[in-house]
């Protein structure tokens, strides 16, 4: 990426959080990240849920921006995919579940890519 399209991205993002930001309240928005630094949050979920999320930033940040691709890293997201379609449940939020099972097979498909040959 060239430093301008950095700074394009980086400022449109900037401004499209301050909207959602401020729709939303900025104190709500501070609350809500606030949580990760309270004991209380960190449940057995919420970890396998933060380790999920992690994961697939590690992948996709390197491949969309760069054209890295880490297939190796794929059986990391498969194991916490698998395990957030759990997490998931104890939420119960469909969509968190229905999008662990299409990365399931994403995480499948690379794998065979490069393991198959």
């Amino acid at each position: 990426m060239t430093l301008e399209q950095i700074l394009v991205a980086t400022v449109v993002w900037a401004a499209l959080c301050a909207v959602v930001f401020t729709h939303s309240s900025w104190g709500k928005i501070r609350d809500c990240f606030g949580l990760w630094f309270t004991k209380e949050y960190w449940t057995n979920y919420n970890i396998v849920e933060f380790a999920s999320w992690a994961a697939k930033a590690v992948i996709i940040i390197p491949g969309l921006i760069f054209g890295i691709q880490l297939w190796w890293l794929y059986f990391f997201t498969l194991g916490t995919s698998v395990a957030l379609i759990w997490a998931s449940n104890k939420k119960l939020l469909p969509t968190l579940v229905g999008f662990n099972v299409i990365w399931v097979w994403i995480s499948c498909m690379v794998l065979s890519q490069h393991l198959i040959k």
